[in-house]
């Protein structure tokens, strides 16, 4: 047997199908040109659908500058406003939660009363109106404002209409009554022709839940205090309104803060006043009445060389007696239990000049003024975040009330230590009067409550003229603008969409159909899978004979056998007797007819042909020329004909053209095959006829083609497009590998022209010029399949400028 080495004409590497370009891939899947565009059609439609039935979303937004003056709020500036809190650095992440937190949104409701809305209902969408209906309802009675309701308003005529399917008519400024309450309709705009509408009242609450969750805020620049706040909404009028109510409300609700403040700080100087007032008026009384009873209005002047003394001692004591007085006052704020959530934070420290104690009040205010927020947002006080403020607070206010009880020790050691001078210099009156003594005493505390209520009237005209001159934190920089174009949906968007998914989901379910497919569709699933040449290609044939060769016919496919008749060459070398064996993998892959042909068209060529019916148990060719059966190869095997001329027989308008029957079916054609009488009967016929032709059985079925290729020059191996397993070319594969039968070349039988494939998979001898491309051959009967029909006229390649590849020989 001879070596299996491939002819450079069928190197696969020069296969066309190595690289498919965009064009091809074009070709592939235009054939499904009327599936796309109904695709597309389809998606365009559903795009047009949505687009017609679906509301608009509209966008607003607008700008808002948030502040961070410390001194804005107030105009002293000093220790006294850090211990209230008034000029904290406002944190813009803080300020974010509260625009977009429901009791600032619920403002706003009620405002722009938002918790009606009205939808004017049409034939195919009903649409938010807003307050651009014709009509307003104000309502003068809620049942349950905790309940949400709805009714319809159609209109009956120009000045009344009628309320859900109630048939009586109300006119407008009348009161009607409902199961939810007492309202009245009030004209707003005149809109001729009839209207429906659908009136929806909601909680203010749910109002405004519904609208904060709508709101997008963060910063426009990072690192700035300018703030983009914008939302979508049915009604780009509504939007704009929300956004620049929002922003003002904002301002008004900072303004109340600062205002809010300043009166509860009013209102505790006032009780300090009150208290530091009365006792101030009480030892001043004392005083006097000192004086007038012991007539020691100037005594100091008796003993003014030993007073010096004891008044620097009596200066110390007044300072540190005011200390101490301001620390036990704190003290006492922060031991009452009443003051521990008040909105009142710590006061000043007045005059306490130290550092611990100044940073620990600060931590606390700050600490208070957090939870304030919290609290205001609605966060209930159980809240995780709430309970760890509240710790904090506790923490710091004990550890303030640490700091000052350490602040009242150091105090009255310095009292002491400075008592301890003062009573060198008292020695040293001791002839004066105790009455002296006593009025200088009088005099200290009297002086000690001056200074007292001398620094909270100060303060309390701070802040009365700060109150008054008090200005939001806020500025809206850009208001919200309606605009009557939405961003949903986007007309442009969808269309594109619907037209991709149009072509995306039918090339989908065409690639799937592709990968799925495990029969050989092209050249191309042969090629990569074995290197054994590929002879030829032969088209389908819609001819009702068998034998489509003849020395008239020049029809495509049996141009097709012509090209494989001289492609035949380069495998047999020129030899001058051959012998071909033809098989494939399974039945019905039309062994017998190419046979036939294949004979007949080497026939045609002067060579005197004989084709052996070796397909014993199921023999076709006979039957295929429309010759009688008869005897045949199984009755020379057994030794019924001894010459085998006698059963060998012409088909009748071929010339050189010999069939040799299978005749009748053995039991056992295996084991006929092994007989020697084989030998006799290649010898004879290698003498008689120039090529034999065998058409055996299928080689991956029985072992008869094995058995047989001992005597065969050649292999064509049948592949049927459509119908052979792509993994059965596998098989293939390991006989031209391993040289199991001699010198395997693949034909491929019954290619059908699919537009797509006729490009660059078969068709590349020639395939594809017949069926109204050209009719370079004779026509047989038209395709029956409408969508090849279609295309066929639509001329796709002369409408691409393409032509058919030809085959170089």
């Amino acid at each position: 047997m001879e070596v299996n080495t491939p002819n450079p004409h069928f190197n696969p590497n020069k296969s066309e199908l190595s690289n498919l370009s965009l064009r091809d891939l074009f070709y592939k899947y235009i054939r499904f040109l009327p599936v796309f565009i109904l695709s597309v059609a389809i998606a365009l439609l559903g795009a047009f659908l949505y687009l017609r039935y679906t509301v608009p979303v509209y966008s607003a937004s607008g700008s808002l500058l948030i502040k961070n003056d410390p001194s804005a709020g107030r105009g002293g500036g000093d220790k006294f406003d850090e211990l209230f809190g008034n000029n904290r650095a406002q944190n813009i992440a803080s300020e974010i939660e509260i625009l977009k937190s429901r009791p600032l949104m619920q403002r706003v409701v009620n405002r722009l009363n938002l918790q009606f809305s009205y939808y004017a209902i049409g034939k195919i969408k009903t649409v938010n109106k807003y307050n651009q209906g014709p009509f307003l309802v104000k309502a003068r009675q809620i049942k349950d404002s905790s309940i949400a309701f709805s009714f319809k308003v159609k209109s009956a005529g120009a000045n009344a209409f009628r309320i859900d399917e109630s048939a009586a008519t109300i006119r407008y400024g009348q009161e009607f009554t409902l199961p939810y309450g007492i309202f009245t309709l009030e004209k707003n705009l005149h809109i001729p022709g009839s209207f429906e509408y659908k009136v929806v009242w909601q909680p203010a609450v749910q109002a405004a839940g519904g609208y904060a969750s709508a709101l997008q805020i963060f910063p426009k620049t990072p690192g700035t205090g300018i703030l983009n706040i914008s939302m979508r909404t049915p009604n780009p009028q509504l939007g704009a309104d929300i956004i620049n109510k929002l922003m003002e409300e904002y301002s008004a609700y900072s303004v109340e803060q600062k205002v809010l403040s300043s009166d509860q700080i009013l209102v505790f100087i006032d009780g300090r006043l009150s208290d530091i007032g009365s006792k101030l008026d009480s030892v001043q009384r004392m005083y006097l009445d000192y004086q007038t009873r012991y007539n020691l209005i100037d005594a100091e002047i008796q003993s003014s060389n030993y007073f010096d003394i004891i008044s620097q001692s009596d200066k110390t004591l007044n300072d540190e007696a005011v200390k101490l007085n301001v620390a036990q006052g704190l003290d006492e704020y922060l031991s009452d239990k009443k003051n521990e959530f008040n909105k009142v934070v710590v006061p000043s420290s007045m005059g306490l000049e130290d550092p611990t104690l100044n940073d620990l009040v600060t931590a606390y205010n700050k600490a208070q003024m957090e939870r304030k927020q919290l609290v205001d947002g609605n966060i209930p006080p159980a809240n995780p975040a709430v309970r760890e403020l509240d710790g904090q607070i506790e923490k710091l206010r004990l550890s303030l009330r640490e700091n000052l009880k350490n602040i009242r020790a150091a105090t009255g050691d310095i009292i002491s230590s400075v008592k301890r001078r003062g009573s060198l210099g008292e020695e040293q009156l001791r002839a004066m009067p105790v009455k002296i003594k006593e009025l200088a005493e009088i005099k200290r505390q009297v002086e000690t409550y001056q200074g007292l209520f001398k620094l909270f009237t100060e303060k309390k005209e701070e802040t009365s003229i700060s109150k008054v001159s008090t200005i939001p934190n806020s500025e809206i920089i850009d208001r919200s603008y309606p605009n009557a174009t939405p961003v949903k949906p986007n007309r442009r968007s969808i269309q594109a969409l619907a037209i991709l998914l149009g072509i995306a989901i039918p090339s989908l379910f065409i690639f799937l159909g592709e990968v799925l497919n495990d029969k050989v569709t092209t050249r191309f699933d042969i090629e990569k899978i074995t290197e054994a040449p590929i002879l030829g290609e032969i088209g389908h044939s819609y001819s009702d004979e068998t034998l489509v060769v003849s020395k008239t016919t020049r029809s495509m496919v049996a141009e097709q056998f012509r090209i494989i008749r001289s492609n035949l060459q380069y495998v047999l070398h020129k030899k001058e007797k051959a012998v071909i064996i033809t098989t494939s993998s399974f039945s019905g892959e039309g062994k017998s007819y190419v046979s036939t042909n294949m004979g007949a068209v080497l026939a045609l060529a002067g060579k005197k042909t004989v084709v052996l019916e070796f397909d014993i148990r199921k023999p076709k060719v006979l039957s295929g020329l429309g010759l009688p059966k008869g005897p045949g190869i199984t009755n020379f095997m057994v030794g019924k004909v001894q010459n085998l001329a006698d059963v060998i027989r012409p088909v009748p308008g071929h010339e050189n053209l010999f069939v040799l029957g299978c005749g009748p079916v053995p039991p056992n054609p295996a084991e006929m095959l092994l007989d020697p009488r084989l030998d006799e009967m290649f010898n004879w016929l290698k003498e008689n006829f120039d090529v034999v032709i065998i058409d055996t059985a299928p080689v991956g079925m029985v072992s008869d083609a094995m058995t047989l290729s001992k005597y065969a020059d050649c292999t064509l191996y049948l592949v049927r497009q459509s119908h052979t397993f792509k993994k059965q070319i596998a098989l293939i594969d390991e006989f031209y590998k391993e040289n199991k039968l001699p010198k395997v070349s693949i034909i491929i039988n019954d290619v059908k022209l699919k537009p797509g494939y006729g490009y660059y998979g078969y068709g590349r001898y020639g395939y594809g010029y017949g069926y109204g491309y050209g009719s370079y051959y004779e026509e047989e009967s038209a395709p029956d399949n409408f969508l090849e029909r279609v295309l066929a006229r639509l001329e796709l390649r002369k409408f691409f400028g393409l032509k058919k590849k030809k085959k170089k020989n």
